[in-house]
């Protein structure tokens, strides 16, 4: 038998499989992210999975402990070393707690992937996980094709067929918006023009499952920008940037879609790229780092890096014009994750909500706790998924706001399924959408 991890349990003895390593990694292992870490424990308390299980194999400083005992060849690929690493949300909050600077995220997809090459048949992301990551997020027409047969079935699904579905299915249809989207990108055109004296030209990332499920989210994105000065480029094609395959330890696949992102939006002539999910935004200003190790595209990678912004960074940085219209609502703003801890975004979401007459923005406690949805995890974990978000409800029905706003994907479609588990019947939205509202866009 082996040694004991820090929550008490065996792990095997190093196999031949555990040595695989990821192209890129430092020291052949990725171990060196994995060093600032001092054990203090100040992390604990942010993890949503230790607030949940109450394990210490299940926070950051236990999977710290658990890769660096794997990479060092103390433990092999057991069960329990692969349980750990994927009931991590990798929403990064142990990043924002930790005073030494580890780069969790970074560390989590590095150990991912060497999971992921040395054993991708165990681990897998769930039947409706590996449907998206294999054959359906990378294929636009598929994944456009899926979710509008997912959405005309929508009431079928709900009702009369509930009792033949899954949980996770049952979860997964209650999320879809409700009424029939299109994707913006097919329909945009390549410029749509300032409304007034150009200030700036940005290029807007459409992605894949933000151009299916929120095209209404692009739509309101150009609304806000082109009423405030900016000339808004959509080129033709576009595809996913890989953020949930990087997240599922697929490296390669990821590093493949990063460098057709690079090859697609790399070289227009705009001051920002913009974007408005969040976890495809911290994951494109990473391109550095995923693609250091390519000489061919490292130093294209950095530079497009450095362009991308988030929509609401980009905004307050620009003198907005008042919007005129008025929207009379409480309004409780949610973090994501990955915007609030992978790009340090929090203050400039609320800035823009608050330009907004009528707007009465509501704090609530947790509203930087991760919500459960990390991409597909909520589909791969949904007893734990739902467990997280049904904490965070919680919080969200004492504030009784009337509207939620978050600026993610993923987000936006775990919050409306809280407010129907919850029977609240305040409205889900991109803070985008207000504002494009109150300008009348």
């Amino acid at each position: 038998m082996g040694p004991l991890t820090p929550g008490g349990e065996r792990a095997d003895l190093p196999d031949a499989a555990a040595s695989t390593t990821a192209p890129g990694e430092a020291n052949g292992s990725g171990i060196d992210l994995a060093l600032p870490c001092i054990h203090c424990g100040l992390c604990l308390d942010h993890c949503p999975t230790y607030r949940a299980l109450g394990r210490e194999t299940d926070s950051p400083r236990g999977r710290i402990y658990l890769i660096r005992a794997q990479a060092e060849g103390r433990i092999g690929l057991t069960d329990n070393y692969i349980k750990h690493l994927d009931l991590c949300l990798n929403c990064r909050a142990c990043e924002t707690a930790c005073p030494s600077g580890v780069r969790f995220g970074a560390l989590m997809e590095s150990a991912r992937e060497r999971l992921y090459r040395a054993a991708p048949q165990r681990y897998q992301q769930g039947s409706q996980g590996e449907l998206l990551l294999r054959h359906l997020i990378a294929r636009p027409a598929l994944l456009r094709a899926a979710f509008a047969l997912l959405r005309w079935a929508r009431p079928l699904l709900l009702g009369p067929a509930r009792a033949l579905l899954s949980p996770e299915q049952r979860n997964f249809a209650a999320m879809l918006p409700p009424t029939a989207g299109g994707s913006f990108s097919l329909r945009a055109k390549p410029v749509y023009r300032a409304r007034h004296e150009r200030r700036a030209t940005v290029a807007l990332l459409t992605g894949c499952v933000m151009d299916v499920l929120f095209d209404d989210v692009h739509e309101a994105t150009v609304g806000v920008l082109r009423a405030n000065g900016c000339d808004v480029l959509v080129p033709r094609p576009q595809s996913c940037c890989g953020a949930l395959h990087a997240h599922a330890g697929r490296g390669e696949e990821a590093r493949a879609m990063a460098r057709r992102v690079i090859d697609q939006l790399g070289e227009l002539a705009c001051d920002a790229v913009l974007v408005n999910a969040a976890g495809c935004g911290a994951h494109l200003k990473s391109y550095g780092r995923l693609l250091a190790a390519d000489a061919a595209y490292a130093e294209r990678a950095r530079a497009f890096a450095a362009k991308v912004r988030d929509v609401s960074e980009f905004l307050a940085a620009l003198e907005l014009k008042r919007p005129p219209k008025a929207v009379a609502a409480r309004v409780a703003y949610d973090d994501p994750c990955h915007l609030l801890h992978g790009q340090q975004i929090s203050r400039q979401p609320r800035e823009l909500l608050r330009l907004i007459q009528g707007v009465e923005l509501v704090d609530f406690p947790e509203a930087d706790a991760c919500c459960g949805s990390a991409g597909i995890y909520t589909l791969a974990h949904a007893d734990l998924s739902l467990q997280i978000l049904d904490r965070k409800m919680a919080h969200i029905a004492a504030a009784a706001p009337d509207i939620i706003a978050s600026g993610n994907p993923g987000c936006l479609l775990q919050l409306r399924l809280g407010v129907a588990r919850a029977g609240l019947t305040c409205r889900v939205v991109h803070p985008i959408t207000l504002l494009a509202e109150a300008y009348g866009a």
